[in-house]
């Protein structure tokens, strides 16, 4: 064992060493992923009572630090790059993107501004143009990149409130008598982050305003028309409304176009939430799922649920990028440079709350290069195609039936046996049903509920699911049930 130096960095030579072995170990957990249980089978507490409590004093070798790696962390993943990874929204770390990932931590660039490294910030703005071509959107957008589209959607909140011209920014929300309550429209099905941002930034849950949605679980607009007609009435200042492409409990897929027109006619930001849907729009066939949405101010998805790039890496874009600054930039004198006061360059930390950035351009950069657009596309395309399939048999079977509709690769349905009613029989049973399949270690699915009624959700995402992981999941559950 290499003895670790007192002073100074891991020698280049043990790097070299253990570096070739890790990337031998990726190549296989990669290769052989069916040998690890997709869902985890730790019990809470498990993972840190086998490790000290209190750090260590000295050094210890790689050696041991990868022993535990494997024996005490290793039991303790969830396998999302796993094929058989069904829950929630599957992803994955393709190969160039975790190669990606390697180059960006080596050379541990901050993109805050274009001077701390040039190639990242103008590697940002090439790669998210890239991206903008292949979802059909105009030339009037830009892109910047976020973790998350909980950061984004937030963002986008922030800058509508900016662009009301109130005096937010600098005077704030609380204890102001001069300014309307500001009232926020999402529909029911929107994802919970749209909400926590409005908390986040002041406005509160109580003028996050929730719509219907009709029975495709689609947000009704003669609904939302009406709402913002209410609330103008009572004096409320209706500023901000996110309509979804891909929905969380069920992808649906709001009426875009719809919600534009009400936004315009009442002024109000429309930000469009197609973290996970809106990657569909690659594949030229469904590039209509967008429809409306270059009406929009600002858009988010996310190349790290269905473009195969490692997470965390989220596409923010928008039409007003100068708003967005607006909202966001502050220049102390520590952050100032030539090239950023004469406008020469973008510097992304004017773009978001963050300062430090992550070097995220480089991993999407290799994983649009690898795979090519037309192959991104057939990879969506195959996983719709599988997700139709599945839902063709649920639909076949006296003993499931489907809860939604299937735009996209997620199936939402349930197991609904001849002679079972009962909602609460029908819970139990499904729950029941989803405890045994994930237990297998083969496939891991999630749940939801719709209405009141318990739901599982198959969703296929994961670039190595081909359709024998899909048919094995229909198995387990067919024999789950009998």
């Amino acid at each position: 064992m290499t003895t670790p130096p007192s002073l100074g960095e891991m020698p280049p030579d043990e790097f070299r060493r253990y570096g070739h072995q890790l990337i031998d170990w990726i190549s296989d957990y990669l290769s052989h992923p069916e040998s690890y249980p997709v869902l985890s089978r730790s019990k809470p507490e498990e993972i840190k009572t086998q490790l000290p409590a209190s750090p260590p004093q000295q050094a210890e070798g790689m050696s041991d630090i990868l022993k535990d790696f494997e024996t005490i962390l290793l039991p303790g993943i969830t396998h999302w790059n796993h094929p058989g990874f069904f829950a929630y929204f599957g992803i994955t770390g393709s190969g160039p993107g975790i190669l990606g990932e390697l180059l960006s931590a080596a050379l541990n660039v901050n993109a805050m501004l274009w001077r701390t490294s040039p190639a990242a910030t103008e590697l940002e703005e090439l790669t998210l143009d890239w991206l903008r071509q292949m979802l059909g959107l105009s030339a009037g957008w830009e892109g910047v990149i976020m973790d998350t589209a909980s950061v984004s959607s937030m963002v986008a909140i922030a800058a509508a409130r900016e662009a009301l011209n109130l005096d937010i920014r600098q005077k704030g929300l609380a204890g102001r008598d001069d300014i309307p309550r500001l009232r926020l429209y999402i529909s029911e099905q929107t994802h919970s982050s749209v909400e926590k941002g409005a908390i986040t930034l002041g406005i509160g849950q109580e003028n996050v305003i929730k719509i219907p949605s009709d029975d495709a679980f689609q947000m009704k607009p003669e609904t939302l028309e009406s709402a913002i007609q209410n609330d103008l009435t009572a004096g409320y200042k209706p500023f901000f409304v996110c309509a979804t492409v891909g929905t969380t409990s069920t992808t649906s897929i709001d009426p875009v176009a719809s919600i534009g027109k009400i936004a315009r006619r009442h002024q109000l930001w429309l930000h469009v939430d197609g973290a996970y849907g809106g990657m569909a729009a690659i594949a030229p066939e469904h590039r209509h799922i967008l429809e409306g949405a270059d009406q929009a101010d600002s858009l988010v998805t996310n190349p790290h649920k269905w473009l195969f790039t490692p997470i965390d890496l989220s596409a923010f874009y928008t039409r007003h990028p100068e708003v967005v600054r607006q909202a966001f930039s502050i220049l102390p004198e520590y952050l100032r440079s030539a090239e950023g006061d004469a406008g020469a360059v973008k510097n992304y930390m004017d773009y978001g709350v963050q300062l430090g950035r992550r070097f995220r351009a480089l991993k999407l950069w290799m994983v649009i290069r690898y795979f090519g657009a037309e192959g991104l596309a057939a990879r969506i395309r195959e996983h719709i195609r599988l997700a139709q399939l599945f839902a063709g048999w649920v639909d076949e079977s006296p003993i499931f039936e489907r809860l939604a509709p299937t735009p996209f690769s997620t199936v939402v349905f349930r197991a609904c046996p001849p002679g079972v009613r009962d909602e609460a029989a029908l819970e139990t049973l499904n729950q029941t049903l989803l405890d045994a399949v994930n237990a297998t270690g083969e496939v891991f699915l999630s749940h939801t509920k719709l209405r009141d009624k318990y739901a599982l959700r198959l969703a296929i995402g994961n670039i190595r699911s081909e359709e024998t992981h899909v048919r094995r999941v229909w198995e387990l559950l067919q024999a789950g049930v009998v």
